[in-house]
């Protein structure tokens, strides 16, 4: 997995990336295709945003969230970003296949 982690109007520093780079593992623990994340922080006034885009198996994922801290919306990102790879995850599984057999028996 390759993971960047960029700002606008904040310097990056090697604790915020560590901080999303260990948070961002709790989404490749749930799905293993995960192969790229871009990662940008944001800050305006008191408004920090993070958002991110995740590559996964041919689609991307995209989630953003706005806080008062910064780490806080990091890990309100992840969250949100663990809930959408889980919901793709469940869409690739295909769950007619118990069906076709009910229905070779019936």
């Amino acid at each position: 997995m390759h993971l960047s982690v960029t700002g606008h109007h904040i310097d990056v520093t090697e604790s915020l990336k560590n901080y999303v780079s260990s948070k961002i593992e709790k989404i490749e623990r749930h799905f293993d295709l995960v192969s790229d994340v871009h990662c940008i922080l944001k800050v305006e006034k008191l408004r920090h945003t993070a958002e991110a885009t995740v590559s996964v198996s041919g689609s991307k994922i995209y989630a953003d969230s706005t806080e008062q801290d910064m780490y806080a919306a990091i890990d309100s990102l992840v969250d949100k970003l663990d809930r959408r790879v889980r919901k793709h995850k469940e869409k690739l599984v295909d769950h007619h296949a118990r069906d076709i057999n009910k229905r070779n028996f019936a």
